[in-house]
């Protein structure tokens, strides 16, 4: 039964109502104007369809929820024009639907099929409208957490105690920032007995990126010494949005704009700490020498772990070939404010012998990396890792530096910014260490960017153009589809494959995926096909049967579709023609015509095995057949049913 929607009248209102609020400033513009050049190409890209053309705007940061000129967002245009993976990247990005809102509702009421509508029906607000909740819930749990312990200073307020930690006061509040620089090793710190416990906890969950309220205590001169109490800690710690959230608590849309503004606030002062702390600090060492490194646990950065990454070795290097000439470690920015953290060498005049592998040592905070729940296990369990000793311990994690890098950055801001060059390995590494959402992230811009089915002829074919190279190599992200377990990625190689087939055919790698992918059935009987073949097979007749469908010519992909579209010999008509006869100079002497020519200039349009076809349609239809006995010779050859 579909899902009644608001009526026309009822649009009306909502709208009048929510511009209302808007022009009082009451209310935020979710979708403001915008006319700038980019902004229309990002939107006809939505219109179109074409996903790496709407990936690459989203990476510039356009505002995503802006409309045109015309009133369109583009999550209505892609719904209207009936785009599902456009729609789906879009409401992944963060793209607005909510039900009670005038462009959500006109979003569900235009979108062209129930497909789509279910589609923007089940993402719901925390989906659609709060990205950053992921990251703004797991620093909020951080206050309940009992185990692996994380926590590095206690704060004594009245009776109660809160086990806090240093690096997000430091992030989200001027106050504690000069506290903890002037004394990071401070442990304890108490409150003024005139502030109520009740009022500080408020504070707190508000710095952790939780909701701002104040729990109800019995009596009313109670109630006031706990605003009181709140007000004097909003000056104090110089959270001036604290007071003014808990006074101001309006209706359900403006609080959750108020909430959306404070996380990405908290987000924003978070990164700005990460950068100038944790990515400032990285260590550049020898390999060799990496686990000699003592960082002490009473640092200026609160640090409890360092991660370390190796650089890959050259070509011509092992990793035992040390020189005894190269220094114990360089850091890159000297002592953490002040604090050593370690054995230090001064930098030596460069050996003459070839230098050994690098390696990257990240300081981190074991509380962010409980995101991942790799870490998250680790640190919990009972050996080396999860022990506090005197000298921060040192991780290992299987990748480069540059994606380690990107693990963090993520795990810290949620935010993660890379290049198609490195996205599968920011895949394989996001799918070893259980960061399920950085995964995904990572699959849907490979899939997009990758544009599986841009590209649909060869050069040599004149139907249109590819580029010099691939723009990733595809035989490498169906591999990793299947090892990380993402379909997205495996039903991206398969279109990708199926849209440049001609190129991949008669490739000796293409025939070993195949069997890779059918080797992939446990107890594989001789009726089972095989999945990668399927998928290709479905697409390559999607590529085709949409030429044709929007030309009108579905009868073209018939299987008799060479007796449909054979050439004519015009010589033969010629000769066939009653009557017709000519002169030495071509010219019919019953008429006077001349019979038309061949024009040596016009382009031939051939098929894949170099016959020439009547017209582009025909070279289609034929094309469609060639690519296919080649599939079925391909699996006859490797003996593979199917």
């Amino acid at each position: 039964m579909a899902t009644p929607l608001l009526s026309k009248h009822a649009l009306e209102s909502a709208l009048s109502s929510e511009q209302r609020l808007i022009s009082t400033g009451r209310l935020k513009e979710e979708n403001p104007l915008d006319t700038s050049p980019s902004f229309r190409l990002f939107c006809e890209a939505c219109r179109r369809g074409d996903l790496k053309v709407c990936q690459e705007h989203i990476t510039q940061n356009i505002n995503i929820n802006a409309r045109d000129e015309f009133d369109y967002t583009p999550l209505i245009l892609a719904s209207l024009c009936g785009h599902y993976e456009v729609v789906q990247m879009l409401l992944e990005q963060g793209a607005l639907c909510e039900r009670d809102t005038f462009q959500g509702e006109r979003c569900l009421y235009n979108a062209l099929n129930d497909r789509i509508r279910n589609l923007l029906l089940s993402y719901d607000y925390s989906k659609s409208t709060d990205p950053l909740q992921p990251l703004a819930g797991h620093i909020t749990s951080l206050l309940s957490r009992a185990t692996p312990k994380t926590s590095d200073i206690a704060v004594h307020a009245g009776d109660a105690t809160f086990t806090l930690h240093k690096f997000v006061l430091s992030a989200r509040s001027p106050y504690f920032k000069r506290k903890l620089d002037a004394a990071p090793e401070t442990t304890t710190w108490r409150l003024s007995q005139a502030v109520p416990a009740e009022s500080f906890e408020a504070a707190i969950r508000y710095l952790y990126m939780g909701d701002a309220q104040v729990k109800l205590v019995e009596g009313e001169e109670k109630q006031e010494m706990v605003v009181a109490g709140v007000e004097k800690l909003s000056r104090m710690l110089e959270i001036p949005l604290l007071l003014e959230g808990i006074l101001n608590a309006g209706d359900r849309r403006q609080a959750r704009q108020r909430r959306t503004e404070e996380v990405e606030r908290g987000r924003d002062q978070l990164a700005t700490w990460f950068e100038e702390n944790v990515l400032r600090h990285k260590l550049e060492v020898d390999t060799a020498r990496a686990e000699d490194v003592q960082w002490d646990r009473d640092n200026g950065i609160f640090a409890d772990v360092l991660l370390r990454a190796d650089e890959e070795a050259e070509e011509d290097e092992t990793p035992d070939e040390v020189s005894p000439h190269i220094p114990q470690v360089r850091n890159t920015t000297g002592p953490l404010n002040g604090i050593p953290i370690g054995h230090f060498q001064p930098s030596r005049s460069p050996s003459r012998a070839r230098q050994p592998r690098k390696s990257i040592l990240f300081p981190a905070h074991r509380a962010m990396l409980l995101r991942s729940e790799v870490f998250a296990t680790m640190f919990a369990s009972p050996f080396r890792e999860g022990q506090e000793l005197q000298h921060l311990q040192i991780v290992p994690v299987d990748c480069s530096p540059e994606v380690l890098s990107i693990v963090l950055t993520f795990l810290y801001t949620e935010t993660a910014s890379f290049g198609l060059d490195i996205a599968l390995e920011v895949l394989h590494a996001a799918d070893m260490l259980f960061i399920d959402r950085l995964k995904q992230r990572a699959a849907l811009f490979i899939s997009t960017l990758g544009n599986g089915s841009a590209s649909i002829v060869e050069a040599e074919n004149p139907r249109g153009e590819t580029d010099a190279e691939d723009p990733i190599n595809v035989y490498d992200v169906m591999r990793a589809g299947w090892d990380t377990r993402v379909h997205r990625l495996e039903e991206f190689g398969a279109r990708y494959l199926a849209y440049r087939l001609e190129r991949f055919i008669d490739e000796a790698e293409f025939k070993v995926l195949v069997q890779e992918s059918a080797a992939r059935i446990q107890g594989r009987q001789e009726i089972d096909t095989v999945e990668l073949v399927d998928d290709i097979r479905y697409y390559l007749s999607e590529r085709f049967r949409l030429r044709f469908e929007d030309a009108g010519l579905d009868e073209m992909m018939d299987e008799d579709v060479n007796a449909e579209t054979s050439v004519p010999d015009p010589e033969a008509e010629a000769a066939e023609s009653k009557g017709a006869v000519q002169d030495d100079e071509g010219v019919d002497v019953r008429s006077g015509l001349t019979p038309p020519q061949e024009d040596e200039f016009a382009p031939v349009v051939r098929t894949l095995d170099g016959e020439i076809a009547g017209d582009e349609f025909a070279q289609d239809a034929i094309n469609y057949q060639i690519l296919l006995g080649k599939i079925d010779s391909l699996m006859e050859n490797l003996g593979l049913d199917g």
